[in-house]
């Protein structure tokens, strides 16, 4: 009995390394592995005959069996590396990557448009000693409407296409409340400009019903329409360059007396007339006047101890004055090919 299970052990030996030395993948050399020393293999099985042994013949066979058994444990874990070794260095051979070629670029955002000319608007009048206040974007009544002589009957409410959220609350219709917000919180003198989103129910190619302001004021003694003027025009050479000129109409609005509409000449026909100006050669760009002294009562200012000026621009309308662009919509409509110019 010990002879003939040395010799099945011997045999299975053989039968193991001519197998083993045939396999060429993973799977194989596992499956090799089973039926030798898997749950139901065949050197598993030979085991378990050991317990018709007698006593002094179980170290033999035992010692022969844990022997082939370690054997076959070691060869499969070699013969798996070296498989697995082999696939790696294949799969890298074919994902090589040719470093003489030239590279695939990732393309890459950039700052919209719309911020990239507010933050020069901002810029320009911080460098002239404006600080930056930023109002809520849901007003009263009165902060939107009244305290800047806007009456409960009065036409100019008409103009606002306003979005009502209820009797009391609606959406901004232009930055120019941030003037009561600042007023009824500070002691002159100030110079503020306040940026942001109004809103009012218009669309076509020069509105949306979502656009962006920028508010301006200054308020102290004895501010003029000339301060106002000085500004105004270094602040458009600033953004449209040297060469601009600049032009004070006479206008209307109802928190500013006197107040006017800036022009400057056609940047696209430099003033000579072209279809963008209207044959006019001037583009309108802001509106402004000096603080109507209702507005400076409204928050409990002297008319007679200060005045002060203010000035609004609709920053799509300036980046469409500066880049040519004829459709306010194209800055919302989030055409890579329109954005990426910029």
């Amino acid at each position: 009995m010990k002879e003939d299970l040395l010799s099945e052990i011997d045999s299975l030996a053989n039968r193991f390394r001519q197998k083993v030395s045939a396999v060429s993948s993973e799977h194989e050399v596992l499956k090799v592995k089973s039926t030798y020393i898997g749950r139901e293999g065949h050197l598993t099985l030979l085991m378990k005959k050991m317990g018709s042994l007698p006593s002094e013949e179980r170290p033999v066979i035992g010692k022969n069996a844990n022997l082939l058994k370690n054997e076959i444990e070691k060869i499969c874990q070699e013969q798996l590396e070296k498989i697995r070794n082999l696939s790696s260095l294949s799969r890298l051979q074919q994902e090589r990557v040719d470093i003489t070629l030239s590279g695939r670029t990732t393309a890459c955002g950039s700052i919209h448009p719309i911020t990239q000319m507010m933050r020069n608007v901002l810029n320009i009048f911080s460098e002239m000693g404006f600080e930056v206040y930023e109002g809520p974007e849901i007003e009263t009544d009165f902060y939107n409407f009244e305290a800047l002589n806007f009456l409960k009957d009065h036409p100019a409410r008409d103009m606002q296409d306003t979005f009502y959220i209820d009797q009391h609350y609606v959406l901004r219709t232009h930055t120019s409340p941030i003037q009561i917000h600042v007023m009824k919180s500070r002691t002159p003198p100030f110079k503020v400009v306040g940026p942001g989103a109004a809103y009012r129910r218009d669309s076509d190619v020069s509105h949306t019903p979502m656009f962006h302001q920028v508010e301006g004021f200054m308020v102290g003694r004895q501010v003029r329409f000339s301060d106002l003027k000085g500004i105004l025009t270094e602040f458009s050479r600033r953004l449209f360059g040297d060469k601009i000129k600049t032009r004070f109409r006479p206008s209307f609005f109802p928190f500013t007396e006197p107040s006017a509409e800036i022009d400057i000449s056609c940047v696209i026909c430099r003033g000579r007339g072209c279809r963008v100006c209207k044959q006019s050669g001037w583009l309108e760009v802001l509106g402004c006047g000096m603080i109507h002294p209702a507005v400076l009562e409204r928050v409990d200012y002297d008319p007679k101890d200060v005045s002060g000026f203010a000035f609004g621009m609709g920053i799509e309308r300036i980046a469409m004055l500066k880049y040519g662009i004829s459709d306010i919509r194209l800055f919302f409509e989030n055409d890579v090919r329109f954005l990426s110019q910029f």
